[in-house]
């Protein structure tokens, strides 16, 4: 596959080849040096923020002519507030992270960044190392360990990989945090525009809410926006949902969508494999009842029903499909871990007995918490705010649903999906910062479709009628 070919599956109006790629990177390689030896600090400082504000309007023009974007149906302006917003929420991150990393258990996002800087020095001076290094083996299990957090270079390569990633970005910002933030909310702008696209289509007159869930969802603009996994997990969850959805409504899966519906399972496979265990039953569920006569919540029950049954006893098939052991084992590794969001969990054992007592309070963390009790700073705060806003949504909505709709194949995907992603954070994580990371990534499927059928006429109407 040619650069061009790659360019061209995402609807991008130019294509760069190879060698203009390789003039740009030895170009800014030779500006970096000149830049690092013969300009004063003071003054390279202020040609980084020149920079900064020239990669900013760059981008957020460029926002504004990607056919992909274009095709949401979102204005220019709204585009650019919305590439804005990323960047500031990004910015907001970085800060957190420098400042009160503690407090927030944020300073992953800064050891990336460094261990990039020094993964860029290895690019420039030895790029056949550099590649190298993220095939480098050092266990005797060789590639095995496939979900466990301990002597497993799968696990290795969650971080490896987005530090190359990083060092990519540092070719063009000269290893600045903040502007490598700007192509980084670039890039994982096409998750959150895809997932508009479809929920945009299936609430067509539901514009505002779509928007508003969609994109504005704090915590989840706030951790996906960060220099972190989690925003290009997205963008790979959203590649393969916009891929499917769209392939089942056309009734027609083309090459190009079929590559990547590939390409995003290769990035949660690459950065956060172990939720692919999560998310193949929604996926099969969905695809079955894209394909089958039966109701879709019929095809979905079932499918989740052999699920569940193999969960357990797929061990007998493999030792190596011992899925309840790594959960238990997941769950093991947090606890060891010290922080101040800690909460007491019972502890998991990987029998169905123990995963049926734990439930109940994996549920109770994953949804419900933190709790008012449960703060203590600014960050935890804003997390009990939302997390109980949204419970006064769900309210609403069971109250003051619209009638008339029935559940398809997609918003069942997006009910199991997330309420399986809840349940799977509830058992393994007891840091509730690291609880309202991991949920974020999902709660767009659950509270999109929630705000969407809710009678919102009605809602004011009760609410101002005496007035």
């Amino acid at each position: 596959m040619t650069i061009s070919t790659v360019f061209t599956l995402y609807n991008l109006p130019f294509y760069i080849e190879l060698h203009h790629l390789l003039c740009i990177f030895l170009l800014f390689n030779n500006i970096n040096k000149f830049l690092y030896f013969a300009i004063p600090k003071k003054t390279t400082l202020i040609l980084e923020h020149l920079l900064f504000a020239a990669y900013l309007i760059l981008f957020a023009w460029l926002v504004t002519k990607i056919k992909f974007f274009v095709n949401s149906g979102l204005t220019a302006p709204q585009l650019i507030i919305v590439f804005l917003l990323k960047v500031i929420a990004g910015i907001i991150y970085g800060w957190i992270g420098v400042y009160y990393g503690q407090i927030g258990k944020m300073l992953d996002t800064w050891s990336f960044h460094y261990e990039s800087v020094e993964a860029y020095d290895l690019l420039l001076h030895h790029p056949h190392d550099f590649f190298n290094s993220l095939f480098k083996n050092n266990y005797g299990t060789g590639f095995g360990n496939f979900l466990s957090s301990d002597n497993s270079w799968w696990n290795d390569l969650h971080g490896n990989a987005f530090v190359m990633i990083l060092a990519f970005f540092n070719v063009l910002s000269f290893g600045n945090y903040y502007i490598n933030l700007i192509f980084f909310s670039f890039i994982t702008l096409f998750g959150p525009i895809a997932i508009y696209r479809i929920m945009i289509d299936v609430f067509p007159k539901k514009q505002i809410a779509v928007l508003l869930a969609t994109f504005l969802f704090p915590s989840f603009i706030y951790w996906t926006s960060g220099i972190h996994k989690d925003g290009i997990v997205f963008d790979g969850f959203a590649l393969i949902i916009y891929n499917f959805y769209f392939g089942f409504k056309e009734k027609y899966f083309s090459w190009k969508k079929c590559l990547l519906i590939l390409l995003g399972l290769g990035i949660i496979l690459v950065l956060r494999n172990y939720l692919l265990v999560i998310f193949f039953p929604a996926l099969l569920a969905w695809l079955l009842s894209g394909k089958l006569k039966y109701r879709p919540v019929v095809v979905f029950s079932v499918v989740y029903l052999v699920s569940f049954i193999l969960f357990f006893t797929a061990k007998y098939i493999h030792p190596a499909l011992d899925f309840p052991k790594a959960v238990a084992n997941k769950q093991h590794d947090f606890l060891l871990l010290k922080g101040g969001s800690a909460v007491p969990v019972t502890h998991l054992q990987p029998t169905v007995i123990s995963f049926m007592k734990n439930t109940p309070e994996a549920l109770a963390i994953a949804a419900l918490r933190p709790f008012p009790s449960d703060v203590k700073h600014l960050l935890s705060l804003a997390a009990s705010v939302e997390i109980n806003l949204l419970l006064l949504c769900f309210i609403v909505f069971v109250f003051f649903r619209k009638n008339g709709h029935h559940a398809n194949s997609f918003l069942l995907f997006c009910l199991f999906f997330t309420f399986s992603s809840l349940l799977t954070i509830g058992y393994t994580v007891n840091f509730l910062g690291a609880v309202v990371r991991y949920r974020s990534l999902v709660l767009p499927f659950l509270v999109t479709p929630m705000i969407a059928f809710t009678d919102w006429e009605k809602v004011n109407f009760l609410i101002f009628k005496k007035h």
